[in-house]
């Protein structure tokens, strides 16, 4: 190839090295403007945003703090007792001639429960009685010869002495007599009978269990704490295990001088009118009683936070989230009552604590659901 013919092809392909060489940096200098561009847009949009509103605030949710009382309310579990119960047995011993009630039944006091045999008993009345009759004579005689001086004033006076004993035994065998017959020494509801006519039975023998239930006895166990607050004649409600949804109004009757050493508890007796005798002894209760106690804060259990000082909750004020120190007094299944700088009403987060720091800004999920409670 000629000399001319070389030069102009390295001629041509300078010229377009080079002109590939400007399109490349003009292409590179395009690309470098546009992010600046768009994050100057980008900036302007997030500081348009911000000052519009509070997309960036943390999202918690959260519940108004309430009021509970500590120690207003006291429950405890206690059995029934009848008003009054009584084992009915013989004075003496014999054979049970008679039973004169069934299980169930009311009797009222004096009524007869059951006859021992009182063949022994009866003789000896008559005898006293026959006895008592000859000396009545024999002193109506005397008297008559008192009168005609026939007989001395010793003598009328032994026969009346007479007399008055011979009275005595026939009242003391009328008494061993009536105590062959068994009767109700109250008024109340007969058990099951533990024996059958026909058996011989002592003194030791029940022969029926006697229970007035018109009033129910409870004995229940107070905790120490409570012992200042407990008096006579304070009110007390139950409701039976047996019968839900009724409840039953009473008051303290007795209260124990002492509290046991192994619980530190105090027995107290509540009674309750049975006008319907539908109460039975026996019958599972549980009791409340009301005390006037200390108001605290109440806030959810989920508020609760820990940190290197103790416990602490976030408070949400001017959509702000503040830390405030507080301490546990008491914890309940569904609440933590606290002492700490926080009233009835003031709005504590309870879900998004994790991310919250003093002074951020925040977005309540359920502000509709924070309005101040009133105190309970």
């Amino acid at each position: 190839m000629k000399l001319w013919k070389q030069l102009t092809i390295c001629l041509l392909i300078i010229i377009a090295a080079g002109a590939g060489w400007f399109v490349y940096k003009n292409k590179q200098a395009g690309t470098d403007t546009a992010p600046a561009a768009a994050n100057a847009q980008g900036s302007g949009s997030r500081q348009g945003g911000s000052g519009g509103g509070q997309r960036g605030a943390t999202l918690v949710v959260t519940e108004p703090a309430r009021s509970d009382i500590v120690n207003g309310r006291l429950e405890a579990i206690g059995s029934l007792r009848a008003f009054q119960t009584v084992s009915v047995t013989p004075y003496t011993s014999g054979t049970l001639m008679k039973l004169k009630v069934k299980a169930g039944e009311v009797l009222k006091a004096g009524d007869v429960i059951a006859e021992l045999d009182a063949e022994s008993e009866e003789i000896i009345l008559a005898k006293a009685k026959t006895v008592l009759k000859d000396l009545e004579n024999t002193l109506e005689r005397i008297v008559r010869l008192r009168k005609t001086n026939t007989a001395t004033q010793v003598q009328e006076v032994t026969a009346e002495l007479a007399v008055a004993n011979a009275r005595l035994t026939v009242q003391d065998a009328e008494l061993a007599l009536s105590r062959r017959t068994v009767k109700a020494p109250i008024a109340g509801t007969v058990g099951i009978l533990p024996v059958d006519a026909g058996n011989y039975v002592t003194a030791q023998t029940v022969l029926a269990r006697l229970d007035d239930t018109s009033k129910v006895l409870i004995d229940i166990y107070v905790p120490e704490r409570f012992v200042p607050q407990i008096k006579t004649g304070q009110k007390i409600q139950a409701e039976s295990t047996a019968l839900p949804g009724q409840t039953y109004n009473g008051h303290i009757i007795e209260v124990d001088n002492m509290l046991d050493e192994a619980s530190r508890t105090m027995r107290v007796r509540g009674m309750f009118e049975n006008p319907r005798n539908q109460l039975l002894a026996g019958m599972s209760f549980t009791t409340t009683m009301l005390f006037p106690g200390d108001e605290y804060a109440s806030v959810s259990p989920l508020s609760i936070q820990w940190g290197a000082e103790g416990a602490y909750v976030w408070r949400v004020r001017d959509d702000k989230a503040e830390q405030v120190p507080v301490t546990i007094v008491q914890r309940n299944s569904a609440s933590v009552l606290v002492n700490g700088a926080i009233n009835v009403g003031d709005v504590i987060v309870t879900e998004g604590v994790q991310a919250l720091r003093n002074g951020m800004q925040v977005r309540i999920k359920n502000a509709a659901a924070n309005k101040a409670p009133k105190a309970d």
